[in-house]
């Protein structure tokens, strides 16, 4: 199982279409949460996002999509419960 790469900060840019956290659009969104959607394109859908993501915002995506693969939470959720 691919877990998704939304890392809690879902506010979308206006001029993109993307969100600020994930860098996916809304139709991506829902595309992962459907069943027939296949591990290849997940995998591929994270190489794309990834590169629309620069400087701090990508950084920041890494390390919060690392520590919600390793822990089941992201590092927004995880500072809110704090």
């Amino acid at each position: 199982m691919i877990i998704s790469p939304c890392i809690s900060i879902c506010k979308t840019d206006p001029q993109t279409g993307f969100c600020y956290g994930c860098g996916r659009n809304n139709e991506e969104k829902k595309k992962w949460k459907q069943e027939s959607t296949s591990n290849q394109w997940k995998n591929d859908n994270l190489t794309h996002i990834q590169k629309r993501l620069t400087g701090w915002q990508l950084e920041s995506f890494k390390d919060s999509y690392k520590h919600k693969i390793e822990n089941g939470i992201s590092l927004f959720k995880k500072n809110l419960i704090k």
